[in-house]
């Protein structure tokens, strides 16, 4: 009942402080309110002794109204919140994801691609204001999903990413082209690309300088992400009879200089992950830098509730007027 109560004018509950000492001057005085008469006997006259003792029950009403009106002074109210957020500054994101054979390294539990899918999922989740786009490459490259704002056909797309649909290699400049190319008409804001690679540039027809050129020319921030251990790593070697992967130490080489110089180049940062734990801090860091800047607008509306209080302290006057007038009108 009291849950969604305020008070527009709460000072007027000091008054309250009053009633009490009211109390206490009527217990006090009250026998003086009252003129003895001094009689030798009262025989003769019909008993009532509860009657008297019941005055006080009229200043009781006197005390409780007083209390209703200072209640309605200080304006109860039920106020109601309603909320309209509006997207003022959206964001376009395309993370453009390595697939290569070296994915499968074990130097990030349980592989590179594994752990990049659970982080990247994370960072989705957390974008629920802007579209985000997948493309993924190795040798070539391709769109795995347009930027769209369902994030749930991102987070499918996402989890079907695996190694073998295409031919192995590391086109960096292909995926970021790719990339730039979904990009390019779109009318956000901000467009940014999160371009992942665990390797060197080897494949491809398109230079990576060429396709960082473009995402300047465009307006297209890259952040660029160098996933792997310092020295060797747990990765894929040659081909057992059955097809599957043989594992052996490989030496982790990562063209630094080139990731740094397209983020350099087109306004966004290199990051290098050699852990599960430095690639979800890397996308955290990405999530603060690239925030969507949200309006949000708050219409208040208040329904007065002292009417009842007044209501209640009048009751309480016109039956203490009406007792007093009637059934304590010799007592009185």
């Amino acid at each position: 009942m009291f849950e969604n109560i305020q008070f527009a004018n709460p000072q007027f509950f000091w008054l309250l402080l009053g009633l009490p000492v009211a109390a206490l001057w009527y217990f006090f005085k009250r026998k003086e309110q009252t003129a003895a008469l001094r009689m030798p006997s009262l025989k003769g006259f019909p008993k009532n002794d509860w009657l008297p003792r019941l005055k006080p029950v009229l200043f009781a009403f006197r005390l409780i109204a007083l209390a209703c009106i200072i209640t309605a002074m200080a304006r109860p109210q039920i106020r109601e919140v309603s909320t309209r957020t509006k997207t003022t500054r959206g964001i376009d994101i395309v993370m453009a994801i390595d697939v290569s054979s070296s994915m499968l390294a074990r130097d990030l539990r349980p592989n590179r691609l594994a752990a990049l899918k659970e982080v990247a999922s994370k960072f989705i989740e957390e974008r629920p204001n802007d579209r985000i786009g997948l493309v993924a490459y190795a040798g070539e490259s391709y769109t795995k999903t347009p930027i769209t704002s369902d994030k749930g056909i991102v987070l499918n797309a996402l989890s079907e990413i695996t190694y073998g649909q295409l031919a192995d290699g590391t086109a960096i400049g292909m995926g970021l082209a790719t990339a730039v190319n979904r990009l390019k008409d779109s009318k956000a804001t901000s467009k940014v690309i999160i371009l992942l690679t665990d390797g060197v540039n080897n494949s491809g027809f398109i230079e990576p300088e060429t396709a960082s050129n473009l995402a300047v020319e465009f307006g297209i921030k890259t952040y660029t992400i160098g996933l792997g251990t310092n020295g060797n790593a747990l990765s894929p070697i040659a081909y057992n009879a059955d097809g599957t992967f043989r594992y052996g130490m490989r030496e982790v080489e990562i063209d630094e200089a080139l990731l740094q110089k397209i983020a350099e180049v087109t306004g966004g940062q290199y990051f290098r992950a050699t852990n599960n734990q430095k690639l979800e801090a890397i996308y955290d860091e990405i999530n603060k830098l690239e925030k969507t800047e949200i309006e949000e607008f708050r219409y208040y509306n208040y329904e007065e509730k002292f009417r009842p209080w007044i209501l209640l302290a009048g009751v309480l006057l016109l039956s203490e007027w009406l007792f007093r007038t009637t059934v304590f009108k010799s007592f009185v």
